[in-house]
């Protein structure tokens, strides 16, 4: 996992920043950004910003990874990412991904397939999504994952 400039994990799990290329990641940090900043300014309560689904709750506490920042709303060190996968021939529900040997099988993949980084911190239920990665073939070609 990398910590970009910002303080912001880049990836979930253990992914160095090789692990997955290609265009079309789109970055979020600039909407969490605003929203902390919101947060902090008063304009929000944080039962507006806390607002975590249980599954997502529960995700990040039994599969989730540790993110390398304490939650920017309760400052507690709960803050774990984890990534759901969602494409043809996954559940509907999509399948969340616990290893990075998962995502590497579902990159190999012939599918074009895409990876969502949520942030959730399972103690006061902040969640954010940090990016949506590009999983599988691109384009008649599959990713390269080194």
């Amino acid at each position: 996992m990398t910590v970009g400039p910002t303080g912001v994990a880049s990836w979930a799990m253990a992914f160095g920043v090789g692990t997955l290329r290609g265009n079309g990641v789109v970055d979020h940090r600039l909407a969490r950004r605003h929203l902390i900043n919101e947060f902090r300014r008063g304009r929000l309560r944080q039962d507006q910003v806390c607002d975590a689904h249980p599954e997502l709750i529960r995700a990040a506490r039994n599969v989730g990874s540790p993110a390398s920042i304490a939650c920017p709303i309760c400052e507690v060190d709960q803050l774990r990412l984890v990534t759901y996968v969602f494409g043809p021939r996954l559940p509907a529900h999509g399948r969340c991904v616990s290893t990075a040997e998962e995502l590497e099988k579902l990159n190999a993949r012939p599918d074009e397939l895409t990876a969502y980084v949520v942030e959730a911190c399972t103690e006061c239920r902040w969640h954010h999504l940090l990016r949506v990665i590009p999983v599988g073939r691109v384009r008649g070609q599959a990713r390269r994952t080194s």
